[in-house]
């Protein structure tokens, strides 16, 4: 169906960004890529710009801000950027002058607005920015490979005029993603340089990384269109963990199969512009020189297979978390976690098993693609289950239209344009589709409301910064409506709301979500429930392929069991296409993993 990978498909530019959404390989594809350009005798520089990184996991060796030989692999040297730490850097030279002469509630709303995803992006894009000025580096290297690339959004807001004027420093047009950028305007002239590397097509690559899943796909089509719109033209798609072949007799290798193909068929129109190669679903775990190199030669299968049955898990099925709401009577159950680890899945199957058990439930959605009409399809239930979705669009655009009418009088046109482009930041549709949550909540009486999909725990403090923010300062504009007001502090009673956070066991989506339970934390939310879903590990898989990788499943297992979740169950992945409210009810009832 797709031309198998290749480097010398990609070998033409010094550049490659690789760029996805979390948990779609990009961090092993990248680091397959560098070890089979090494091994060809080329010098490579592997970046890792990724907040959440695992590139010392994968090359099993660890790495700092300096670049380092890889062992066993001559020519390869790798360094692991830290966002994180620039960022907080980043906001010390910003907000410091602040301090003691501002009322510690609007340096607490600076401090918020500098705490998002959009800062740390902006930190890394400084980060490598520095690396690509240096000559002395970019010369002694004829590949530089980055595992994750910015967003088109970053690179469009960089790019206006406004963003190094500093004009937040005294605006507040709302519940802001980003902070002021003035603290960047020194190196204006070095991003314009980047951003021309970036989008010469003689020097750089961009590879996007998908799962043959329609969200992974979903969310590529929409990477590259963005960045195509600044011109970064020059783009690949890889779709990794493609499935050759199958089983016909194993209904779990059948399934998988044909969902992929599924996905394959669905592929939005302008992706199918991208030129796109695949590579193959292995049985084994991407981690270590030996098992990347086997990647790069497209094996599937390792020379041996561990003995599965050594390993047994034992962990409650989703009944049991359905049981713990029922009995503890929590009444807002917030489902979370990164896209494409099957959050509405796992939110309507809660909300059908407190059902059949007698409740009243409101389940409601920001599903985009009304998933919960298709899951819910020939259905009969009566008033006690009802279902709403919100539409995540809708939401946002009433509400950059809202701030922008108090700001449209105040500021020019630059400064417009700049708060437009702020306002596409992640953060804002975060804020909008909560304003909406919190309606449905508040018109919510004597029911459990299961709501899938929730902000981050940096959405949660910037809207209450930007309230206590708003009571000090008249001038602001951030208002906040008073069903959030009446919700936030709901959020944070575990008596009332139960936090379920969904991921897959596989490195990338546990680390993931182990960021966004601390991100929680932070505004004193501490998730209830954890649940691994789609599991081959809990499988009667007969599949020599899938087995390896049920095998390779373990360690992110154990991790979340002993590590990151106070209470924890797991779901297989279903051996047939769901069916509606049967998968439901099947799933609810669910009292082991196995």
């Amino acid at each position: 169906m797709f031309q198998s990978f290749d480097t010398k498909y990609v070998s033409k530019t010094k550049f490659l960004f690789f760029t996805g959404k979390g948990g779609v390989g990009k961090t092993s594809t990248a680091c397959a890529t560098a070890v089979s350009f090494a091994d060809e005798g080329k010098k490579v520089l592997l970046v890792s710009t990724d907040p959440a990184s695992n590139l010392q996991d994968v090359l099993e060796i660890g790495l700092t801000n300096t670049p380092i030989a890889i062992p066993n692999v001559p020519n390869l040297f790798a360094c692991n950027l830290d966002p994180e730490e620039a960022a907080r850097s980043y906001r010390d030279r910003i907000i410091g002058p602040y301090r003691g002469k501002l009322p510690d509630s609007v340096v607490a709303t600076m401090e918020e607005q500098m705490s998002g995803a959009c800062t740390v992006e902006i930190a890394a894009f400084d980060e490598f920015t520095n690396l690509l000025s240096d000559s002395s580096v970019v010369d002694a290297y004829e590949h530089i490979i980055f595992d994750t690339a910015p967003t088109g959004h970053t690179l469009r807001l960089l790019q206006l005029p406004t963003a190094w004027s500093g004009f937040l420093e005294e605006s507040t047009h709302g519940a802001s993603c980003l902070g002021p950028l003035s603290g960047l305007s020194e190196k204006k002239q070095i991003y314009s340089a980047t951003m021309e590397a970036l989008s010469d097509s003689t020097k750089t690559t961009l590879i996007l990384v998908a799962r043959p899943d329609e969200a992974s796909l979903l969310e590529a089509d929409r990477a590259s269109i963005e960045l195509k719109e600044i011109g970064i033209k020059n783009q690949t798609l890889i779709i990794n963990g493609f499935m050759q072949s199958f089983l016909p007799k194993d209904k779990i290798s059948s399934s998988l199969y044909q969902r992929q193909r599924n996905a394959i068929k669905k592929i939005p129109s302008d992706l199918k512009q991208v030129v796109t190669y695949s590579l193959p679903f292995v049985s084994y775990s991407l981690t270590g020189v030996k098992n990347l190199r086997h990647l790069s030669k497209l094996y599937t299968l390792t020379a041996s297979l561990p003995d599965l049955e050594n390993e047994t898990i034992n962990l409650a099925g989703l009944s049991k978390v359905i049981e713990d709401f029922s009995a503890n009577n929590a009444r807002v159950i917030f489902t979370m976690g990164k896209g494409g680890v099957g959050k509405t899945m796992i939110a309507s199957a809660i909300a059908v098993g407190l059902f059949e058990k007698g409740h009243k439930v409101h389940l409601t959605t920001t599903d985009p693609a009304a998933h919960l009409e298709f899951i819910f399809r020939d259905s009969e239930w009566n008033d006690k289950l009802t279902i709403s979705r919100i539409n995540p669009k809708e939401e946002v655009e009433a509400y950059k239209a809202e701030v922008l009418s108090r700001v449209s009088n105040e500021l020019d046109e630059e400064a417009i344009e700049y708060i437009q482009e702020d306002l596409n930041s992640p953060c804002t549709e975060e804020i909008a589709v909560f304003r909406a949550f919190a309606e449905v909540v508040a018109g919510s009486k004597d029911e459990f409301v299961v709501i899938d999909t929730a902000p981050t725990g940096h959405t949660l403090l910037l809207l209450d910064a930007a309230h206590s923010y708003h009571k000090e300062l008249a001038r602001s504009t951030g208002e906040i409506p008073e069903s959030v007001k009446m919700l936030l502090p709901r959020l944070r009673n575990p008596k009332e709301t139960g936090v379920v956070i969904v991921t897959l066991a596989e490195a990338t989506p546990v680390l993931e979500a182990s960021r966004l339970q601390e991100d929680l934390k932070r505004a004193d939310i501490v998730p209830k429930w954890w649940v691994i879903n789609q599991s081959l590990n809990v499988t009667v898989t007969i599949d020599p392929v899938l087995k390896g990788r049920a095998l390779s499943e373990n360690k992110w297992i154990k991790k979340v069991q002993k590590e990151l979740a106070e209470k924890c169950a797991i779901v297989p992945l279903l051996s047939e296409e769901n069916k509606g409210d049967e998968t439901l009810k099947y799933l609810a009832t669910m009292h082991e993993g196995s």
